[in-house]
């Protein structure tokens, strides 16, 4: 296919449905399984575009990498057959050049691709003159930057049609979750990008099937534009990340539980109200504002003490008390620990930051 022919006219799905539902199998292994994975998404009724991974670039070498090119006519006999749009991650121009020869409709940029601008710039190079629809997934370490110059570097090549995924950050240390979500990340990218669409993937945040369904509701309730769920017909026997993935028929019963949330309800009435608490969230946020700054101020009055006195700005058996202490009030008010800890070291650090500016 030549480079300046149009990919994405016939996708009816980019970006007005919504919600936006794209499934597949993490890996297309076989032209049966990926047939067959097809087939059955495209019956539940729930799904508007098939996705299959046919490079799979791997942490360590010797794993199975992808099929390879020769899984796109089966990718393409996929939308022959169920009438879906279908979509792959892309990593390299060789990747677009043999995508966009088998009428692939979306492609994808992964996270280990996100994260090397050098890798994004290749890759921009060769989409432009490209009309397909391009979703980006976040970099593997928490950098917002590094997702925002990849959107601008696809843009600067020409893309028109961007959309965003939200597939959770790589941290140190165990967490519930393969990839923690991070959630404040992604809603600052949308905040700054407002005109993309944002899609979660809830099995790459999760790790595990089990809570999929969890992930997926919590970006629902969060207005995410749609969702990006791996499904193969015997997810057990998956040749890649068989642990995250669900049946056909377990998407389809997940699809019908989900409470579809929507941001507005455009009722007179009812906007009054949620219009009313609204007002007195933002005169309670008013009231903590004064007070944070009130405080400040007597941190301040505490530093000239301590420079009159030659004392530390830290006082570590003083901050363990205000942890301790803070904890306890918070759970009477039903905060969670992690928020308590969160907020009391940003007013700890703002406290030092205005202490120092007076001893220094």
């Amino acid at each position: 296919m030549e480079k300046n022919q149009t990919t994405s006219q016939n996708v009816p799905c980019w970006p007005g449905k919504r919600p936006l539902i794209i499934s597949g199998p993490c890996s297309a292994e076989t032209k049966e399984q990926m047939i067959q994975t097809g087939v059955q998404l495209a019956d539940t009724g729930k799904v508007d575009m098939i996705r299959a991974g046919i490079w799979k670039p791997r942490t360590r070498p010797g794993n199975f990498e992808g099929i390879g090119t020769k899984g796109l006519p089966w990718l393409q006999e996929v939308k022959i057959q169920t009438g879906l749009p279908i979509t792959v991650e892309v990593a390299k121009p060789k990747h677009i050049e043999d995508a966009l020869s088998f009428e692939v409709d979306v492609l994808w940029i992964g996270a280990r691709s996100t994260v090397n601008p050098a890798s994004i710039d290749e890759v921009a190079s060769a989409l432009r003159g490209v009309d397909i629809p391009v979703l980006i997934k976040n970099p593997m370490n928490p950098d917002i930057e590094l997702w925002m110059g990849a959107v601008e570097r696809i843009a600067n090549a020409g893309i028109k049609n961007i959309g965003l995924i939200h597939r959770g950050f790589s941290t140190f240390g165990d967490t519930e979750y393969r990839n923690t979500p991070m959630w404040h990340l992604a809603i600052e990218m949308k905040r700054r990008n407002p005109e993309l669409i944002m899609i979660c993937d809830p099995t790459h945040i999760s790790g595990k099937r089990d809570i999929i369904q969890k992930v997926a509701q919590k970006a629902v309730d969060l207005d995410y534009d749609g969702l990006m769920i791996e499904s193969h017909i015997n997810p057990d026997e998956a040749w890649t990340d068989s642990k995250q993935q669900i049946t056909p028929a377990t998407l389809k019963k997940m699809m019908e539980s989900i409470v579809w949330r929507r941001e507005k309800l455009n009722d007179g009435f009812f906007d009054t109200i949620l219009e009313q608490l609204r007002d007195q969230v933002d005169q309670i946020d008013d009231e903590l504002f004064n007070l944070i700054g009130r405080r400040m101020k007597v941190s301040e009055q505490i530093g000239e003490y301590k420079k009159l006195h030659q004392i530390t700005i830290l006082q570590k058996n003083r901050w363990n008390e205000i942890v301790e202490k803070g904890r306890k009030i918070g759970s009477l008010f039903g905060l969670s620990p992690e928020f308590i800890d969160k907020y009391l070291t940003a007013i700890h650090m703002e406290s030092i930051n205005h202490q120092n500016k007076v001893m220094n």
